[in-house]
């Protein structure tokens, strides 16, 4: 059976995505930074908005939304294609101990994403409240706003996060 994406709904969308054969590709905050770098480029790029986000070791998620109907697949595709070659560059450049434990000729992302759409401002605080607590229950930090990779510390102490966040549902 094929997946379905409602991409023409008008909807925030929850999208997650993970690291080729879920393997810990974003250990170093040099490679979560450039996750979180082309979520800013690709937001501007594709008109979107961010209301949230947390990059961990193997998975990302966003909650994103667009002006404009239809972006959502260039949007996610523009976005692994990106930062997977930047990934690669800072593995072979910087990390190459790292680099040489993995197979940088393999992809950085699973080919495929999940995409939950978001209707209503009751369902985005849940998404938001699952992804934020992601860091807390992998036992990285105690509370989600000590987690650095992600948009808690906007919600909780209103500290920049590297993406402008707008929480309008």
């Amino acid at each position: 059976m094929r997946r379905r994406i409602f991409d023409n709904e008008g909807h925030a969308y929850f999208l997650t995505f993970s690291c080729y054969r879920r393997q810990r590709l974003l250990d170093d905050s040099r490679a979560k930074g450039i996750v979180i770098h082309f979520l800013s480029v690709q937001l501007k790029n594709q008109e979107g908005r961010c209301m949230g986000f947390v990059v961990m070791q193997e998975h990302v998620h966003a909650l994103v939304r667009f002006n404009d109907r239809g972006r959502l697949s260039t949007f996610v595709n523009q976005w692994k294609r990106r930062s997977s070659i930047a990934l690669k560059d800072l593995y072979r450049k910087h990390l190459r101990n790292y680099g040489e434990k993995i197979d940088l000729n393999c992809p950085m992302w699973q080919p495929r994403y999940y995409v939950f759409n978001v209707y209503s401002e009751a369902k985005a605080r849940e998404k938001l409240n699952y992804m934020h607590n992601n860091p807390v229950k992998a036992g990285l930090v105690n509370e989600p706003a000590d987690w650095l990779y992600g948009s808690a510390r906007w919600y909780l102490l209103r500290k920049p996060v590297g993406i402008e966040i707008d929480a309008a549902m």
